[in-house]
């Protein structure tokens, strides 16, 4: 096991420098400058205070993919400025000659918990469902897709929308949270766990904090699946999956074993393990390895 090279220098420098409040801020420094693409790019606001920014190419046409995505960052933080949100959405539009829709969903604090983020993104996805010849979407090829907090929620619309007779024609989901807790990992995960940078880890103690505030004080064992789409009774119904995971992250073990749960229940899944990267990698502008990530993602949305 083997860091990306980009990034082993950095990870090396973090680990050295001991504990440091600005440790994710630096892990996501660029690495390079931003991809050009060609888009039209618009901020509105739905369903009242929800906004939305939308991405669509230049190029006028109509019954384009879509990608309706949503930010990670622990339910907690996090916006459609972050590079996670705003420079994924511009690669998957540009490569995909798609439009991609990115929803932000209401943060959780000591007023603000599940399920308030969830229905933002069910929102969102309905809105994009009822508008979809204005936006040039092919409302038969509306995709649903997230990273980390947002692939939990991205998971849960999916899971819920599906139960309600309206499931997207995919979901796309990296380095997602589906179970809490997270699951022990393998021998080979917890591994390359203790390699990553303290300061870096995402640890149960942690992951324990964010799960509380996300359920409001409410106990997980209780959280209903839409919360922790990998506590489902039944997935049969849920769509075609693309999930790809960190090779160095704490969550992977939660993301193979949705990927297996998926199987069980006969869901058509494609599962990726991004190799040498951190939790996160989609932030680093740069990264070549996030520019594969987003080359799939992309591939999916034209392909499926």
């Amino acid at each position: 096991m083997k860091f990306h090279p980009q990034l082993a220098p950095r990870l090396a420098r973090i680990a050295e420098s001991g504990p440091d409040p600005e440790v994710f801020q630096k892990l996501a420094a660029p690495l390079g400058p931003p991809e050009e693409w060609d888009l039209k790019i618009e901020d509105r606001h739905i369903d009242g205070s929800l906004r939305v920014r939308v991405y669509r190419p230049a190029a006028d046409a109509g019954d384009r993919p879509c990608l309706v995505w949503l930010h990670g960052g622990g339910w907690v933080e996090g916006d459609i400025d972050m590079p996670e949100a705003h420079e994924t959405a511009r690669g998957v539009a540009g490569r995909a000659d798609a439009v991609v829709v990115s929803v932000d969903y209401r943060l959780c604090d000591e007023n603000v918990h599940f399920p308030a983020p969830h229905d933002d993104v069910v929102s969102a996805y309905r809105w994009v469902r009822r508008n979809a010849p204005s936006l040039g979407v092919d409302p038969a090829r509306i995709a649903i897709g997230g990273a980390s907090a947002g692939g939990n929620l991205a998971a849960g619309a999916a899971l819920r929308l599906s139960d309600e007779g309206e499931p997207p024609r995919q979901a796309l989901l990296l380095y997602p949270v589906l179970h809490a807790p997270v699951p022990e990992p393998s021998g080979e995960l917890a591994e390359a766990v203790a390699m990553i940078p303290a300061g870096l880890s995402l640890t149960n103690e942690l992951m324990a904090r964010v799960f509380t505030i996300f359920l409001g004080g409410a106990q997980v064992e209780t959280a209903p699946a839409y919360a922790f789409p990998g506590h489902a009774g039944d997935l049969r119904g849920f769509p075609p999956t693309y999930l790809e995971n960190d090779e160095f992250d704490t969550l992977r073990a939660s993301g193979e074993r949705f990927a297996d749960q998926l199987r069980a229940a006969g869901v058509e899944v494609e599962q990726v393990t991004s190799r040498g990267v951190v939790h996160g990698h989609l932030n680093i502008i740069g990264l070549q390895a996030a520019h594969a990530t987003l080359d799939r993602m992309a591939a999916r949305l034209v392909n499926t």
